[in-house]
């Protein structure tokens, strides 16, 4: 093959992209059957199936059992704004992060005690089996499901406190850096890591995605005068939202 030329069901997967994208195959249309596309394009059954191989994992097309490929329709993405945590008042921690209030933000939880795994012991600079407060959340936006978040907090710093329970008690889903000085603990410092990674078979279906699609992956984490306080991954469906950082200038 020469330097620069693609392989045949690349080109084929590529026309067909563009048939999408230009609407030429329109949403819930049904793709050219496998033996379509060997006739359309003068390849083999091999090329026609790699070439919808691409678009499937693209996001482009999915199958329907029984009934054949479609293709799907493309959300518009929206912004998911992360804006330095500032408190405001009246307004709940998953607002605050949206930095818009026409969105509705509303979450659900779930927290239990847990021996830390080697990585988040990692993260909290303990010691792996040290006893964290794990808690999971499902944040919706307008009733959509937006973000999957599961954070950890050391049981050394919160246990036996008013705050140990990040959704239950005074402060109750007033965010890290509230509950944190409640106990005379002063956040000071965050920092976030962005990647990207195939959505897991869980995080998809809670999210209303696709096994396999990509997904974003916040991994955060709280510190205090040095010490990490909280951590958190927050992943978020990368065909509906983009992350936007709100950084204040000093």
């Amino acid at each position: 093959m020469p330097f620069g030329e693609q392989p045949a069901y690349l080109r084929v997967a590529g026309d067909l992209r563009q048939k999408i994208v230009d609407g030429s195959l329109p949403p819930h249309t049904r793709l050219p059957s496998q033996a379509r596309i060997r006739q359309q394009y003068g390849v083999s059954d091999t090329v026609a199936l790699e070439a919808r191989k691409v678009l499937m994992a693209e996001g482009l097309v999915e199958g329907r059992s029984g009934s054949g490929t479609y293709v799907r329709e493309r959300p518009v993405p929206r912004r998911l704004a992360r804006s330095g945590y500032q408190p405001e008042d009246e307004s709940t921690p998953f607002r605050q992060e949206q930095a818009d209030e026409r969105i509705k933000g509303t979450w659900e939880s779930c927290s239990e005690q847990e021996g830390a795994s080697p990585s988040v012991a990692e993260r909290l600079e303990i010691e792996p089996g040290e006893r964290v407060m794990r808690t999971r959340y499902v944040y919706r936006a307008d009733g959509e499901p937006a973000m999957l978040s599961t954070s950890w907090e050391p049981l050394t710093i919160t246990g036996r406190t008013p705050v140990m329970l990040p959704e239950e008690g005074p402060l109750a889903g007033r965010g890290v850096v509230e509950r944190m000085a409640a106990i005379d603990v002063i956040v000071d410092n965050v920092l976030e890591e962005v990647c990207a990674r195939p959505g897991l078979a869980e995080e998809t279906a809670a999210l209303g995605g696709v096994p396999g699609h990509p997904v974003m992956v916040v991994i955060r984490t709280f510190f205090a005068s040095g010490r990490p306080v909280e951590t958190a991954d927050l992943v978020v469906p990368a065909d509906r939202y983009r992350i936007a950082y709100h950084m204040p200038v000093r």
